[in-house]
């Protein structure tokens, strides 16, 4: 296989351009900045801006196989023109260039988050595209989703997978942002919505899980095209077994040596607070993300875990690593930093 990673230089992107060269593919990658590790594993790296990419993106995927497309932008705060640019206009960019090149199969990296809508679902196996939300990435991620749905067919197969919540070794998002608020007294535990006694059970995903399972949808989209079980459909991507999600936190910050939660707070509370923070952001110009909004707060609060079997099934693949074995793995890792 000859693939393209767009994002190459993050962490999906880079955990599958790592793995396909592994085996033995060529593999390109193109991110906005530059990332000479990557050149030192064989992969050559091009540094560009997806929504202006244009030609040179068109030149890229010349002879190119499959694209994996994991860059965007992330995060839960900011102008919508700030997440619709690079995730909306540099996927229709990707898009059409794939298309133009004839290439044979498109990996497209989504988000559970486009189907949150501020309330609870256990075991999802699907779910429609929220109607409202709660944040600007989630509406990025959905409008690029329909996009790409619309382009995919017998000329251009291809899938979409939803990873949620990646950790693991080499994280730069969900553990250090935890561990940082934990260390400067931050870190606040949020009640859950369905009641006080109810468990917030939330499904995460292991880099090695994402990264496997996108290299395996490109494998079968390769081997029988627009006919393949996956193409055309989006699919959840998380590790079989979910977690409490407030266990799993005290687990994680206990085997790094980092406080626990000292306040808890409800629900309610969270999200009027996260409100409010969010307005007086938007009044001051605020650019830094407040210390809580509506979409984490939301988040912190509900059950959103997903039921692996659809993907399973259709694409013929398992996670090779477990819950209990990725947490070990994610400890151990930032324990030796």
């Amino acid at each position: 296989m000859r693939a393209l990673v767009t994002g190459g230089g993050g962490f999906l992107g880079g955990a599958i351009a790592r793995r396909l060269r592994a085996r033995g593919d060529a593999v390109l990658s193109v991110s906005r900045g530059h990332y000479p590790e990557l050149a030192e594993l064989g992969i050559e790296h091009h540094a560009l801006d997806l929504a202006r990419g244009g030609r040179a993106l068109r030149r890229l995927l010349d002879g190119v196989d499959a694209v994996f497309h994991c860059a965007a932008r992330p995060g839960v705060w900011g102008p919508p023109e700030s997440y619709l640019v690079p995730n909306l206009d540099g996927t229709q960019e990707v898009v059409a260039a794939a298309a133009r090149a004839g290439v044979r199969a498109l990996v497209h990296t989504s988000s559970p988050s486009v189907c949150f809508d501020g309330t609870s679902h256990r075991r999802a196996r699907s779910l429609p595209l929220a109607r409202r939300f709660l944040a600007s990435y989630p509406e990025s991620k959905a409008r690029a989703e329909e996009l790409v749905l619309r382009a995919l067919g017998p000329d251009l197969p291809g899938t979409i997978l939803r990873p949620h919540l990646l950790f693991g070794p080499g994280d730069p998002h969900l553990v250090p942002r935890l561990l940082d608020r934990a260390h400067a007294g931050r870190l606040v535990r949020v009640g859950s919505a369905d009641g006080a006694s109810a468990a917030t059970e939330v499904s995460l995903c292991y880099i090695d899980t994402a990264a496997s399972a996108h290299v395996a949808a490109a494998d079968q989209l390769l081997a029988e095209g627009a006919g393949a079980p996956i193409a055309g459909r989006a699919y959840f991507l998380a590790q079989r077994e979910p977690v409490d999600l407030w266990t799993w936190i005290g687990e994680l910050l206990d085997g790094l040596d980092a406080p626990g939660p000292r306040r808890r707070i409800s629900a309610r509370a969270a999200r009027v607070i996260g409100a409010a923070l969010e307005a007086a952001g938007r009044l001051t110009g605020r650019v830094e993300e407040p210390p809580l909004t509506r979409f984490v707060a939301a988040q912190l609060s509900t059950s959103h875990s997903y039921d692996m079997e659809p993907l399973e099934h259709d694409l013929g693949w398992r996670e090779e690593v477990d819950m209990a074995t990725a947490t070990a793995r994610t400890i151990a890792a930032f324990a030796a930093r």
